[in-house]
C-alpha cells in the first residue's frame, strides 16, 4: 500500500465521503487511490474551488473536508480556502504533493523546499492552518494523519494540511503498518462553577425586571444547540438576536425573534440590543461587521456573558463580564438546568418584530428589486433548505429580508471573506447533503470568478442553485467608494448570457428580469433536480438597509460626520 493509498484508506475509515482536489503530477496517487476507494473524488476546475468545497462539505456536517492539490502552484492555490476555513472555524484537511526531496535545492518543477530561490511552502502552510506535517517515511502517514484530523476537530475546528513527497509514488515506500484512524472529537464541557455564577447573575437580573437578550452566531448552529436556546429564550421569555450567520437558530417567525444583529441587520435588533442591561452572546466572535465596526461603546452600561468554545475568543473585542468556555449545547444546557431552579416561569414578554415586515418594498420596473427577490425566495424555501450568500451586496439583501423557519440555514462568508467562496462552496455543501436543497445567491462579480465550476456540479450530478444578482457591477465597492471618495471608478463590468452559458453545460439556465419571471424560473429549478442558474436582472438603485452605529441610520450619519470633523 502506497502514502497515498493509506491516506485515503484512513480518510473512509472515518466516514469521509467526498474530497475535492486539481489534477497534477504529483497528485497523481491521490487521484488514482480516490479511483478505488468509497470516497467520491471530485476534480474542480481550479485548486481554489476545490478548497472552497471541503469547506462547504464541512460546514454542516461533523465530517471532514478535504482537499488535495499538486505540489508547487496547485498546492499554493489552496490558501484562499484553507484562509476560509481557518476564519469560518471549518475542520479541513488539505492534501498536497510536494517535490522529489532527493532533487532539493535544484530548482527542481514545482519545488517548494525555501532553498535556492524556491517559495518554503511548509511556512506558508504553518501560517495559515492549525497544523502542517511533511510525511518524511511512508510508515508515519496513519499517525500524522490521525494527529492532524484530531487537531481539525480539536477546540474550534480549523484547516490542517499534510505533504507528501514525489519520491514517495515510486516502488520501494510502501506503508507497511496501515491502520484505520481513530478520531475522538472531545465535547468541551462548561465549568459547573461558571455556569452557576451565571446562573446566579441572570436570575437576579430578571428577578428586578432587567432586560436580557441572547445573541446568537454560527458557533452554535455548528454545536446544533437550538434546541437548547429555544429552551432557553422561551422558559425565561428572552429576545433572540441573531448574526447573520446565526438566522434559523430558531425560526424567524417565532414570537421573540427579533431579528440580526449587525451593520446591515434590522432596526428591532439594534433597538432590543441597545435597551438591554444584559447580553447573553452564544457562539459568536464579535467579528467587524457584526460589532459595527468594533464601535467602543457598544457594551458601555450592558453586561456581557460571553458563550464560545475558543477561550481566544473570550475577550478578543469586548471585555467579558462573565465568560464560559465550552460547547454552545452543552453550556445552553446546562444553563437552562441551573436557572430553572432559580426563577419561577415567567410571563410572555412583548418584542418588537423584524421591521421588514412592515417596510413597503417599491417595484421598479425592468429590472428586480434585490430586496422582494429575497422574500420571493424565503416565502419558497423547502424545509432544510440551505442558503449560502456570497461576498457582496446581495448578502445585506438577504440577510435581512429571507426570513428562515426552524432547520434552515443560512451562512454568509466569514471575515477572511473570499468573493466566489460560496458560488465554488455550495457544491462541497450538496455532496455532504444530497437530501437538502442548496441555493446560493451570488453578485455577477462572484460568479464570474467561478462560474466555470458549473461543469463540475453538473458532471458529479449536485443540482446546486445559483441566483445571480445581476447589475453589472461592484456594488459595495461603488458605495465604499461614494461613501469614502465622494466618486466611483472601475466597478463596472459587462456580463455574458449566464444562462446561455449554463444551457451550454447542461444545466437550466433562466434570464429573468421581473418579479413574476424570477418566481416561475425558481419554482421550476427547485423541481428540476439539476444544477441551475438564474440569471437575475436587479436594480441599481436599491441599497441595502445599512448603519455605522447600533443607534440607527441617522446617528451613523452624524457619527461619522462628528468623527471627520475630529480628524480634520
Amino acid at each position: 500500500m502506497q502514502v497515498f493509498e493509506s491516506l485515503v484508506a484512513g480518510l473512509e475509515s472515518i466516514g469521509v465521503g467526498a474530497a475535492f482536489g486539481g489534477a497534477g503530477e504529483t497528485a497523481t496517487g491521490m487521484m488514482l487511490a480516490l479511483k478505488h476507494s468509497g470516497t467520491r473524488g471530485i476534480i474542480t476546475r481550479h485548486e481554489q474551488a476545490a478548497s472552497f468545497m471541503a469547506c462547504g462539505y464541512a460546514m454542516y456536517t461533523n465530517h471532514l473536508g478535504v482537499c488535495f492539490a499538486t505540489a508547487g502552484p496547485g498546492a499554493f492555490n489552496l490558501f484562499s480556502g484553507l484562509g476560509m476555513a481557518m476564519s469560518d472555524s471549518y475542520p479541513v484537511l488539505a492534501i498536497t504533493g510536494y517535490a522529489n526531496r532527493d532533487w532539493a535545492g535544484k530548482g527542481s518543477l514545482n519545488e517548494t523546499s525555501g532553498l535556492n530561490n524556491t517559495p518554503d511552502s511548509q511556512k506558508m502552510f504553518a501560517a495559515c492552518t492549525k497544523g502542517s506535517w511533511i510525511i518524511d517515511h511512508p510508515d508515519q502517514s496513519c499517525d500524522i494523519l490521525e494527529k492532524a484530523v484530531n487537531l481539525a476537530f480539536e477546540g474550534r475546528p480549523g484547516p490542517v494540511h499534510i505533504a507528501v513527497p514525489g519520491e514517495f509514488s515510486q516502488s520501494g515506500y510502501d506503508v507497511t503498518n496501515h491502520r484505520d484512524i481513530q478520531l475522538t472529537i472531545k465535547p468541551l464541557p462548561p465549568d459547573p462553577k461558571r455556569v452557576e455564577e451565571i446562573a446566579k447573575m441572570l436570575a437576579e437580573a430578571l428577578g428586578k425586571g432587567k432586560s436580557v437578550v441572547a445573541l446568537v452566531g454560527y458557533g452554535a448552529v455548528r454545536s446544533r444547540a437550538g434546541r437548547a436556546i429555544r429552551e432557553f429564550i422561551e422558559r425565561f421569555q428572552i429576545p433572540l438576536l441573531t448574526t447573520l450567520d446565526g438566522k434559523g437558530i430558531v425560526e424567524e417567525s417565532h414570537p421573540l425573534s427579533v431579528g440580526v444583529f449587525c451593520d446591515s441587520g434590522h432596526a428591532s435588533a439594534w433597538k432590543a440590543f441597545m435597551e438591554a442591561d444584559v447580553v447573553v452572546a452564544i457562539g459568536n466572535a464579535f467579528n467587524q461587521h457584526a460589532t459595527f465596526n468594533y464601535w467602543d461603546e457598544l457594551f458601555e452600561g450592558r453586561k456581557l456573558v460571553h458563550i464560545n468554545i475558543s477561550a481566544g475568543e473570550i475577550d478578543k473585542v469586548y471585555k467579558a463580564d462573565h465568560a464560559l468556555i465550552a460547547d454552545a449545547q452543552l453550556a445552553v444546557s446546562a444553563l437552562n438546568f441551573a436557572l430553572s431552579g432559580k426563577i419561577a416561569t415567567r410571563a410572555p414578554v412583548q418584542v418588537d418584530g423584524r421591521d421588514y415586515e412592515y417596510r413597503f418594498v417599491l417595484p421598479l420596473p425592468g429590472a428586480i428589486h434585490p430586496g422582494r427577490m429575497a422574500q420571493i425566495m424565503g416565502r419558497m424555501l423547502p424545509p432544510r433548505a440551505i442558503v449560502l450568500a456570497d461576498a457582496g451586496a446581495h448578502l445585506a439583501w438577504l440577510g435581512y429580508y429571507l426570513e428562515l423557519e426552524a432547520g434552515q440555514h443560512f451562512r454568509k462568508p466569514g471575515e477572511f471573506g473570499p468573493m466566489a467562496g460560496h458560488t465554488s462552496g455550495a457544491i462541497g455543501v450538496k455532496a455532504a447533503h444530497p437530501e437538502r436543497t442548496v441555493i446560493v445567491g451570488c453578485g455577477d462579480g462572484c460568479y464570474s470568478l467561478s462560474g466555470f465550476e458549473l461543469m463540475t456540479a453538473v458532471e458529479h450530478d449536485l443540482p446546486v442553485i445559483w441566483v445571480i444578482f445581476n447589475d453589472g457591477e461592484f456594488k459595495l465597492i461603488k458605495l465604499y467608494q461614494l461613501s469614502e471618495y465622494f466618486e466611483s471608478g472601475l466597478v463596472e463590468f459587462k456580463n455574458p448570457d449566464f444562462a446561455a452559458y449554463a444551457r451550454a453545460c447542461g444545466a437550466n439556465g433562466y434570464s429573468v428580469d421581473n418579479e413574476d419571471d424570477f418566481e416561475a424560473a425558481f419554482a421550476d429549478a427547485l423541481a428540476s433536480g439539476k444544477p441551475s442558474v438564474i440569471d437575475a436582472r436587479i436594480t441599481r438603485w436599491a441599497i441595502p438597509h445599512y448603519s455605522t452605529s447600533p443607534r440607527g441610520t441617522i446617528a451613523g450619519i452624524v457619527e461619522q460626520l462628528e468623527q471627520r470633523l475630529r480628524e480634520n
